[in-house]
């Protein structure tokens, strides 16, 4: 029975370093405006540079315009907009993430460009290195953030990706622009 007992304890040891092992989460490291942030590699669709972008009138001021992704029509955000900045200077290092969005009919999807300074490294952060979002004092708003990671001596904020590209949320502030544009 001991040894039983013996084997049953390494099983559980191997099974929690497993389980340890799997709580490190890979995220897409960029610069927006000085500032490192980051997104979870499982929304990552592709990176592209920036180039070949249709303004398209009556949009809210985050949105930039579209692309044609293969023949897909995809929209643009400006993060540094997006979070109540002066919009995103197109420079050499300039890319547009596409991201995968959950929409508001369960179980769809739609892609969504974000523009970034530039886009650093895929880091493997383990999830007992995520701090929660603060509740004050960050320059974005609360809910936009999954959390802040340190790496390197620096910070990262993990960003939400529900809440920051909520196409719900887009959309009325689309209907806000519009109605105040109509007045």
């Amino acid at each position: 029975m001991n040894a039983l007992v013996k084997a049953d304890k390494k099983g559980l040891g191997n099974q929690v370093a497993s389980q340890a092992a799997v709580e490190e989460k890979q995220y897409l490291t960029f610069m927006l405006g000085g500032e490192m942030f980051s997104i979870s590699i499982l929304s990552i669709k592709e990176i592209i540079w920036y180039a070949n972008l249709t303004e398209v009138p009556m949009m809210p001021a985050c949105i930039r315009g579209v692309i044609n992704l293969r023949g897909a029509v995809v929209p643009v955000m400006d993060l540094s907009n997006r979070f109540g900045k002066p919009s995103t200077p197109v420079i050499k290092s300039t890319c547009i993430v596409i991201i995968e969005v959950p929409t508001a009919v369960e179980g769809e999807h739609q892609n969504m460009g974000v523009v970034v300074d530039s886009v650093q490294a895929v880091l493997e952060i383990p999830t007992s290195e995520i701090e929660p979002a603060p509740s004050f004092g960050a320059k974005i708003r609360p809910d936009f953030i999954e959390g802040i990671a340190k790496v390197n001596g620096k910070f990262v904020i993990l960003l939400n990706v529900n809440r920051v590209l909520s196409t719900e949320e887009i959309s009325q502030m689309g209907q806000v622009t519009g109605t105040a544009e109509g007045m």
